[in-house]
C-alpha cells in the first residue's frame, strides 16, 4: 500500500498558523515606502475608502509553476478590517467584484475555445495568454459622499507569470487612464489618498507623480496570503517599512537600455541581443547620467537615520567597515539598509560608475538608539572579467568605497589604491558566439568616482598585489568509464557504510537502468503536463526513477514548485487501499473536478495546505539575509511534512528588463543581491536534514515569450559579471543541493547542452557538487510550445544533456531514455550529438549522490 505524508484532517494544523504568524511578521519588511507626506501611518480604527482592482481580488504572487495552492488568501480588504479600520465603500467594492466577475468568465470561456483550437491543455493557454485585471468600476461623487471619510486607500494591482512578457501599455507597465482618473479625482474629494501597489514588478509610475491629492505611495509587492493582514500592520504603524528597491525605476521605459529590442518589442523573440553589456539596471542609469525616476536601493521610513562611516580597515584581503547607524527621529522604531558601494579603476576594462558591494540591515532601533554594523566583503571581489586574458582582474589605481542608504546616496568613505594589476583568477573563455555583439560603451575617463573624494580628509589604504592570491581553474578531462571488482550486488547501503564507493555502484548498473535514473517518471502513467507528476505528493512537480529502490536502494526524489513557497494538490483522494484518484489538481485556472461515481465511504480524503511566502522580488526588497534564512528554513519543515526532498527554488536571474514575465519570481538587477537572497535561502532549506534547494534558471532566462527557442546573444564578460554572478555566489556559499538549466540558448547553443556552462563553469570553477536538471520538457518534442508559429531553433538534444552533465531529464518522455541508450550502445550521434557509457555514467553517479544527500533524513 502507498505511503501518503498528506494529513487526513481537513483541520488547519499547529505548524500553518505558526508560519502564517511568521511569514506575517517577516513580510512587513518587505514593503517599501516609495512616497510619503505625512500622512502614514494613519490612525487606527478610522473609516477608510477602499477602491482599486487589488482591494477584494488582492494578488499574492504570479501565475504558473511559482503559484501556491493555499487554504486561504487573505485580502487587502479583509487586512484593514482586521486591523481595525472601517471600510465604507462596500457598494462601489460590490459593483467592481461584479464588472471583474463578468471578465474573467469571459476569459475562462475563451481560454477554454482557444485550448481546443490550439489542441493543447487550458494550462497552457493560460500560460501564454494569462488574465489581466481589468480597468476598475468608476468610482462616483456618490461613492465618494457616501464614505463619510477624509481619507483614500487606492489599490493598484498587476499580475505576471512564466510563458508570457509583459507589454509597455495601458493596463500592464503603465497605469489604465481609469486609474489615473481615479487617483486624481480622490485627489481632490479626499484629504489624505495612499496609493498601494499590489504588483509583481517595476511599472510606470512617472503619471502618478504628476497626480496633486497623493499623498502616500505604497509598494506592497505581493506578500503571499497573509499580504492583507501585512498592509494593515504598515499602514497603522504597527510596523515600520523597511524595505529597499531592488531595481532601478526609470522615468519612462524608454530609458532602459534593452527596452526598444526586449522581447516582441521588436518583433523578434527568436534572438535577443544583449547590446547593453554589463551596463544593467544602476550600473548603465549611473553610469550614462539617466535621472531615475527611485533609484536601486531606494526606500523612505516613517522615521529618519543617520549613518556615520566609523573605521575601514583591510585585513587578510577582506574589506572591513564599521558603520554606525542611528535613528534620529522622535516617536517610530524603525531598521536602516547600509548599502557599500565601489567604484573601479578604468584601465584597459571600461568600469561601471559604481556596484553593490555589500550590506546590512539594523536591527529594529528605537529613537535615539544606534547600533554599529560590521561589514566585510573581499578585495577580490571588486575584481572584473577580462576577456582578452581570459581572467578575473584588479586593475590598478583608486577603489573608492561609498557608504549610504541607496545608490543615489552616499558619501565616500575610503579610497583603496593597488598599484600594479593583479589577475585573481586564470580561466578560459566559455561562451564565444558566431554572431558579433555591438555593444554600448560609457566614454568615461579614469575613475569615474574621483571627483567625489577630490579634498576630503578620508582615508587612504594601500592594497598590496603580493597579498592577493592568483588562483587557476582545473577543468575536466576526458571521462573514464567506471569500473568495480566486486561481484556482489552493490547497494547504497554499502556506499553509506563505506564498503563501495558511488562509483563502483555505478559500475554495476546496466545501460538500461543508468538511462532510467538520468529520466524523470512522467512518462511512467501519461501523467499531465506540469504539476502533477509525482504519485505519493500529488501536485509535486515531478520525481527521479523508483526502479532500483528495492534492488540497490536507490530511491526516488520528489520534486515541488517554486519559489513562494510549495506548490502541491491541496486536495486529493485515494481508495481505502491507497490508488490515488483523479480529479482535484489545480494549477492557476485550472481545475480537474473529482470523479462523482464514488462514496465518501469508499474513499480516503488527504490535505497538504501550504504556506505561500511574498514572491523573491519582495523578499530581496527586505535586504535582511538572517530573515531569508529563517524563510529558508520555514520551507524545509514543510517539504519535511509533505515528503518533498528539492523544492524547485529559488529563482534568481536578472532583472535585465521590467518587461519579463518571471521577474516577480526573481530577486534584482544586481547579481550580488541576488545571490546573496539565493544563499541564504538555501541556507535555510538546506538547515533541515536531507532537504535541498534547485537553483534556477541556469542562465540568462530573461524572457518569457518563445521560451523554449530564444537564443540570447551575450558578451562572455557580462555573463559572468551579471548573468553567472548570483549563480556562483549561491553555488560557492551554500552549495545548494541541485541547479535547474533554462530553456533559452546562450551564444547558439541550449543551456541544457552547454557542457561549459554546466560543467566547466559550475563544477570546474565554482566547485559545484550537486545534481543539475533540466526545466520541464526541455528536451521534449510538444508541438503546443509554440503555438501558431514555427520555431527558429530546435529543441535541446536528450544526448546533449548527458554529454553537458545535465544528470537529469524532466519531466521525463520514453523517447529521452530510449535516445540515451541508443546512442551509448552503437556509439552513433544522435541529435548532433555523440555520447559514451563515461558520460552516462558520470551523469547516473551524481543522481545517486543527491540520493544519498536526500535520504539523511532516513538515517
Amino acid at each position: 500500500m502507498n505511503r501518503f505524508f498528506a494529513a487526513k484532517s481537513p483541520e488547519i494544523t499547529k505548524q500553518e498558523l505558526e508560519h502564517m504568524e511568521l511569514s506575517r511578521a517577516m513580510a512587513g519588511e518587505c514593503v517599501v515606502l516609495l512616497e510619503n507626506d505625512g500622512i502614514l501611518p494613519l490612525a487606527a480604527g478610522g473609516k477608510l475608502a477602499l477602491y482599486g482592482m487589488g482591494a477584494r481580488h488582492t494578488i499574492k504572487g504570479g501565475t504558473g509553476s511559482g503559484d501556491v495552492n493555499t487554504r486561504s488568501n487573505v485580502t487587502i480588504e479583509q487586512g484593514l478590517a482586521e486591523a481595525g479600520y472601517i471600510i465604507t465603500t462596500k457598494e462601489w467594492l460590490d459593483r467592481n467584484e461584479r464588472k471583474r466577475t463578468a471578465k474573467r468568465n469571459a476569459y475562462l470561456q475563451w481560454m477554454s475555445e482557444e485550448a481546443e483550437r490550439r489542441g493543447c491543455s487550458e494550462f497552457l493557454v493560460g500560460f501564454s495568454d494569462p488574465f489581466s485585471e481589468p480597468a476598475p468600476e468608476k468610482i462616483m461623487e456618490e461613492d465618494w459622499k457616501a464614505s463619510e471619510t477624509d481619507t483614500a486607500v487606492y489599490v493598484i494591482s498587476r499580475n505576471s507569470g512564466e510563458g508570457a512578457d509583459r507589454y509597455d501599455r495601458q493596463g500592464d507597465y503603465r497605469l489604465y487612464p481609469e486609474e489615473k482618473e481615479q487617483l486624481a479625482f480622490l485627489g481632490c474629494v479626499y484629504e489624505k489618498v495612499v496609493l498601494v501597489l499590489n504588483i509583481g514588478g517595476v511599472m510606470d509610475l512617472s503619471e502618478v507623480k504628476e497626480i496633486p491629492g497623493v499623498g502616500a505611495v505604497l509598494l506592497m509587492g505581493q506578500l503571499g496570503n497573509i499580504g492583507g493582514l501585512v498592509l494593515g500592520d504598515v499602514l497603522s504603524g504597527k510596523v515600520t517599512p523597511s524595505g529597499k528597491l531592488t531595481d532601478t525605476w526609470a522615468k519612462r521605459y524608454a530609458d532602459y537600455p534593452s527596452a526598444a529590442a526586449f522581447s516582441h518589442n521588436d518583433g523578434d523573440v527568436d534572438d535577443e541581443y544583449y547590446t547593453e553589456g554589463i551596463y544593467v539596471g544602476y550600473r548603465y542609469f549611473d553610469t550614462f547620467g539617466v535621472k531615475p525616476l527611485y533609484c536601486f536601493g531606494y526606500g523612505k521610513s516613517y522615521t529618519e537615520f543617520a549613518l556615520r562611516a566609523e573605521n575601514v580597515a583591510v585585513e587578510n584581503g577582506q574589506v572591513k567597515l564599521s558603520v554606525h547607524v542611528e535613528n534620529t527621529g522622535s516617536r517610530y522604531a524603525g531598521k536602516e539598509v547600509v548599502q557599500v558601494y565601489y567604484s573601479a579603476p578604468r584601465g584597459s576594462l571600461e568600469k561601471p560608475h559604481q556596484e553593490l558591494a555589500a550590506f546590512a540591515k539594523s536591527g529594529l532601533l528605537a529613537p535615539g538608539e544606534g547600533e554599529t554594523l560590521e561589514i566585510t566583503f573581499a578585495v577580490r571581489d571588486m575584481a572584473s572579467y577580462c576577456e582578452k586574458c581570459a581572467s578575473w582582474v584588479l586593475e590598478k589605481g583608486d577603489y573608492i568605497l561609498r557608504v549610504g542608504n541607496s545608490s543615489a546616496d552616499t558619501e565616500t568613505a575610503a579610497v583603496l589604491t593597488l598599484e600594479e594589476s593583479v589577475k585573481t583568477e586564470v580561466l578560459k573563455n566559455l561562451f564565444a558566439d558566431t554572431e558579433q555583439l555591438e555593444e554600448i560603451h560609457a566614454n568615461i575617463a579614469g575613475n569615474a568616482a574621483q571627483a567625489d573624494c577630490a579634498g576630503a580628509q578620508i582615508p587612504h589604504i594601500t592594497l598590496c598585489a603580493a597579498e592577493i592570491e592568483t588562483r587557476k581553474a582545473q577543468y575536466q578531462g576526458t571521462r573514464e568509464p567506471y569500473s568495480t571488482e566486486q561481484t556482489e550486488i552493490l547497494t547504497l547501503a554499502d556506499v553509506r557504510r563505506g564498503a563501495c564507493t558511488v562509483e563502483e555502484l555505478t559500475a554495476q548498473l546496466t545501460v538500461e537502468e543508468l538511462a532510467e535514473l538520468c529520466v524523470g517518471t512522467l512518462r511512467a502513467d501519461g501523467g499531465s503536463i506540469v504539476g502533477n507528476a509525482s504519485y505519493t505528493v500529488p501536485g509535486a512537480a515531478g520525481d527521479t526513477s523508483a526502479l532500483l529502490q528495492e534492488t540497490r536502494g536507490i530511491k526516488n526524489i520528489i520534486l515541488a514548485d517554486g519559489p513562494a513557497g510549495l506548490r502541491l494538490q491541496p486536495v486529493f483522494k485515494t481508495t481505502k487501499d491507497g490508488k490515488l484518484l483523479p480529479g482535484g489538481e489545480v494549477l492557476g485556472d485550472s481545475y480537474v473536478p473529482f470523479a462523482k461515481d464514488l462514496k465518501e465511504s469508499q474513499t480516503d480524503t488527504y490535505y497538504q495546505y501550504c504556506t505561500a511566502i511574498p514572491i523573491g522580488w519582495a523578499l530581496a526588497q527586505s535586504w535582511n539575509l538572517p530573515m531569508l534564512e529563517q524563510t529558508g528554513a520555514m520551507i524545509g519543515k514543510e517539504m519535511k511534512q509533505f515528503g518533498i526532498d528539492l523544492w524547485l527554488a529559488p529563482a534568481l536571474n536578472i532583472h535585465r528588463n521590467p518587461l519579463c514575465g518571471r521577474n516577480f519570481e526573481y530577486y534584482s538587477e544586481d547579481p550580488y543581491v541576488s545571490g546573496k537572497a539565493a544563499a541564504a535561502i538555501t541556507k535555510g532549506v538546506q538547515s533541515c536534514a536531507g532537504k535541498g534547494t534547485t537553483i534556477k534558471h541556469f542562465a540568462a532566462n530573461s524572457q518569457e515569450d518563445n521560451r523554449y527557442f530564444t537564443n540570447s546573444h551575450i558578451s562572455e564578460r557580462a555573463l559572468r559579471e551579471i548573468y553567472l554572478k548570483g549563480f556562483e555566489i549561491a553555488v560557492k556559499e551554500a552549495q545548494p543541493l541541485s541547479i535547474m538549466t533554462s530553456y533559452n540558448l546562450i551564444n547558439g547553443t541550449h543551456t541544457a547542452n552547454s557542457y561549459d556552462l554546466l560543467q566547466a563553469a559550475a563544477r570546474d570553477e565554482w566547485g559545484f557538487e550537486g545534481v543539475v536538471m533540466t526545466d520541464w520538457f526541455t528536451s521534449q518534442e510538444q508541438p503546443s510550445l509554440t503555438g501558431d508559429r514555427k520555431a527558429k531553433y530546435p529543441i535541446s538534444a536528450s544526448t546533449g544533456c548527458i554529454y553537458a552533465g545535465n544528470d537529469i531529464q524532466m519531466p521525463g518522455c520514453q523517447k529521452n531514455v530510449d535516445d540515451i541508450i541508443e546512442a551509448v550502445k552503437s556509439g552513433r550521434e544522435i541529435d548532433g550529438c555523440r555520447i559514451t557509457l563515461a558520460d552516462l555514467q558520470y551523469n547516473a553517479a551524481n543522481v545517486i549522490r543527491a540520493v544519498l544527500k536526500t535520504s539523511k533524513e532516513q538515517l
